[in-house]
């Protein structure tokens, strides 16, 4: 009887002192925030937006850079389909104009 009761004693011991550290630590030893950069859009720039379309279809000499870039690997993403429309675009009211005259 007395082996169990020291037992009891021990684990309840235990776990109001594992409980009491852990709702304690933060007032005994606060959490250090971490440090705020001054200016973090200095040190970490924004990505790019791609261009879209319209951009392309005022610029297309551009535009066919892109694609040339594109097609050896050099420009990858949204980039290459926004320039391959807009090329693709102008070709076919090139084309239009072309065939109807106007």
């Amino acid at each position: 009887m007395t082996r169990s009761r020291i037992l009891i004693t021990v684990l309840v011991a235990l776990i109001v002192g594992f409980g009491g550290g852990f709702v304690l630590r933060p007032v005994i030893i606060p959490v250090e925030s971490t440090p705020v950069l001054a200016n973090p859009a200095v040190t970490v720039p924004a990505p790019a937006e791609p261009r879209g379309k319209p951009y392309f279809a005022a610029h297309l000499d551009e535009a066919r850079q892109i694609l040339t870039g594109c097609a050896d690997g050099s420009v990858r993403g949204e980039e290459c389909f926004n320039a391959e429309m807009a090329v693709t675009e102008a070709e076919g009211r090139a084309r239009h104009k072309k065939f109807f005259g106007n």
